[in-house]
């Protein structure tokens, strides 16, 4: 008789032994935050709260320069490795977040590697934070130098029409030449030198053919 009672008591005890294990596993993840340091030495601390279906993630960073916080929600009870091992989920998740110089600056969506093979209800989502972000940390590249500015090619000043104009060349000057005495004068004058002056007309006359000829 006690040995029928010991063996069905002891499967219930097991289903018993269970279920207050993976409370006991839950209610650590609830009740122990995770903690770890940034690559840029930021303190951080990944808290997790249950909401209904959804389970959020708050992380909250601090150092002696800034302070900056985000939030993450998903269901990752959907995978069934995160139900056996919780803590472990999150565990993952602080494996790589720890490697940013800023926490809340990881990707998007957020799949452990105990899940790789659920479906994607079980990520992590970002849904807020205390700023905007843009696009996932990426690694600071070295702003190019500054190139100096061309100077810029001067207009050249508009001359005027006249000065565009080729410049007239200089006429060679011609000495004026003595012009030849006509040849009626100077028959004139050897016919007053040598004729009657009434006869100075026909003198000049011949005097002239003469010189032609």
């Amino acid at each position: 008789m006690w040995t029928q009672v010991s063996a069905l008591l002891l499967p219930l005890a097991c289903c018993l032994w269970s279920a207050e294990a993976q409370t006991a596993n839950r209610q650590s993840i609830w009740n122990n935050p995770i903690q770890f340091n940034t690559k840029a030495k930021d303190q951080c601390t990944m808290t997790i709260t249950g909401q209904g279906d959804y389970t959020r993630l708050r992380l909250m960073c601090q150092s002696r320069q800034r302070s900056y916080w985000c939030e993450y929600i998903g269901q990752p009870h959907t995978c069934g490795s995160y139900n056996k091992n919780p803590r472990h989920y999150f565990v993952q998740m602080m494996w790589g977040l720890r490697k940013l110089h800023n926490a809340c600056l990881g990707p998007r969506q957020i799949k452990p590697h105990m899940c790789r093979k659920a479906g994607d209800e079980s990520q992590m989502v970002f849904s807020t934070g205390s700023f905007s972000r843009t696009s996932p940390e990426a690694p600071t590249r070295a702003k190019p130098a500054a190139q100096p500015a061309r100077p810029q090619p001067q207009p050249q000043p508009i001359r005027p029409d006249s000065a565009r104009q080729p410049k007239a060349k200089p006429t060679a000057r011609t000495d004026s030449q003595p012009l030849t005495p006509p040849v009626e004068s100077n028959a004139k004058r050897l016919a007053q030198q040598y004729c009657w002056r009434s006869l100075r007309g026909i003198c000049s006359y011949f005097i002239g053919l003469v010189r032609k000829n």
